[in-house]
């Protein structure tokens, strides 16, 4: 299959070569600029690490912060995102003729939002895992595809949780997905909203969406529309 990658870091990359691996192709990619951290001096070693993945394999590369729907080439059959920051809106999700979809380290529709490892280990929870889903208007909010459990190991800190068994389980979901829709497998089953949690991000923007223009009266909580009130 044709995929086109929305992600950063060192997990987009992963899954970009698990995919490969798997006989898919990568037909091009959405990242940020550079590094998380790093200064724009045009140095190679700033980039992110998706967007030094693709280069030097010809894969168009898109700045993430700029990602509509005309730069997702023809012919692109799933869009994937992983450790995506990126809204992927109607347009843009249109532009897959099998599905978007992305990876979330959390059993959702717990603990939605872009922090859900930060969040995981802050609330003590014993038990979480990983849910790959179909992406919709609403974040964290589409119909699950894939998910799976497991339990948060004594002494886990969001980097070793992330790293060892949330990112790998990640990866390892979105191949199965994807290859679940080769063999026109489409699992979609909705995220029950009476057991959903929220939680903002610590220390992050919020969730910038450009097909979403804000109204009149509004403003973006970490990518949900709130309305404002007078008082």
């Amino acid at each position: 299959m044709n995929i086109y990658m929305s992600g950063q870091g060192a997990f987009a990359v992963q899954v970009a070569e698990a995919l490969q691996g798997e006989g898919h192709k990568i037909v091009g990619a959405a990242a940020p600029r550079l590094r998380k951290g790093h200064s724009d001096e045009g140095r190679p070693m700033s980039w992110d690490r998706l967007r030094s993945w693709a280069f030097p394999r010809d894969i168009p590369w898109t700045d993430s912060a700029e990602l509509r729907a005309l730069h997702v080439p023809d012919g692109v059959d799933v869009i994937v995102a992983a450790h995506s920051h990126a809204f992927l809106g109607r347009r843009t999700r249109a532009r897959a003729a099998v599905a978007t979809i992305g990876y979330h380290p959390s059993l959702l529709p717990l603990h939605r939002g872009r922090d859900a490892v930060r969040w995981t280990i802050r609330d003590g929870d014993k038990v979480t895992g990983g849910s790959v889903y179909h992406l919709t208007e609403r974040t964290d909010a589409g119909p699950i595809a894939a998910q799976e459990h497991l339990f948060v190991p004594p002494g886990s800190t969001p980097q070793s949780l992330w790293r060892d068994h949330l990112a790998p389980l990640g990866v390892r979901l979105l191949v199965k997905v994807v290859a679940d829709l080769a063999a026109d497998r489409r699992i979609e089953v909705p995220q029950d909203e009476a057991l959903a949690t929220w939680e903002p991000a610590m220390g992050a923007p919020p969730l910038f969406k450009p097909e979403l223009p804000a109204l009149p009266g509004t403003v973006r909580v970490d990518g949900h529309r709130s309305a404002l009130h007078d008082h």
